[in-house]
């Protein structure tokens, strides 16, 4: 059976609010600092700069996420995650038959400009 959905939310006070924008991954190296394995990413969003994110994709080898295009929130703080601090959130989903947490991306299927706005 399926759950229930959370409550309607008017789209002016979420969606709205969100600057979710294209980058490209630049750099990608594993950080072993933090509570669970994670990759430390660069990723580049254009005219909005480059920004440093730690995320939970370890399941991608690094070699295909580097140059990858990925969706990440602008305007979120950053988010402390034991000794190093996230900048960006970028978006993901739960990677199949993964433990809790391990994602894999959502991402552009096409080609899309670096820094275009996710509408």
């Amino acid at each position: 059976m399926a759950k229930a959905v959370k409550p309607i939310v008017p789209f002016g006070e979420s969606f709205e609010k969100l600057d979710i924008r294209v980058g490209r991954v630049t750099e990608v190296e594993p950080e072993t600092r933090t509570h669970k394995i994670t990759y430390k990413m660069v990723v580049d969003f254009g005219k909005f700069g480059k920004r440093v994110s730690y995320g939970r994709f370890t399941k991608h080898p690094m070699d295909e996420v580097k140059g990858m295009l990925v969706l990440g929130i602008l305007n979120f703080e950053p988010r402390e995650m034991g000794p190093v601090t996230s900048e960006v959130l970028i978006l993901g989903v739960q990677y199949p038959k993964a433990d809790s947490g391990e994602a894999t991306f959502v991402s552009p299927w096409g080609q899309a400009k670096v820094g275009s706005k996710l509408f």
